[in-house]
């Protein structure tokens, strides 16, 4: 058995402070876009339950399904406050205003 070869590359990452900076904010963006659409799909969930079941017993089981994907939710959007906070101070220490003409 041989061992792989590894190609010599030497990528060149040619993103400036501001460029970076946008780049971090576009993902916290990404995320809330995604989160918000788990959001959407729990609150479908819940409606398609309780049409096809208006007094099915299993509401107690949904419920608790529909709680736990809300605190993980919540869970990530401290996290995602925090990259926020983080990323707003960057912004402010560096150079990356926009510029007024």
């Amino acid at each position: 058995m041989s061992l792989p070869t590894i190609p010599d590359i030497t990528p060149e990452i040619t993103l400036d402070r501001c460029k970076t900076i946008n780049l971090l904010l576009s993902s916290i963006a990404m995320e809330e876009i995604g989160l918000s659409h788990i959001l959407n799909a729990e609150a479908e969930k819940l409606q398609m339950f309780i049409k096809k079941s208006p007094c099915d017993f299993g509401y107690l089981k949904i419920n608790e399904s529909v709680n736990q994907t809300l605190r993980t939710v919540v869970k990530s959007q401290i996290l995602l406050q925090f990259k926020l906070e983080d990323v707003v101070t960057l912004n402010q220490k560096s150079c990356c205003h926009p510029r007024k003409h």
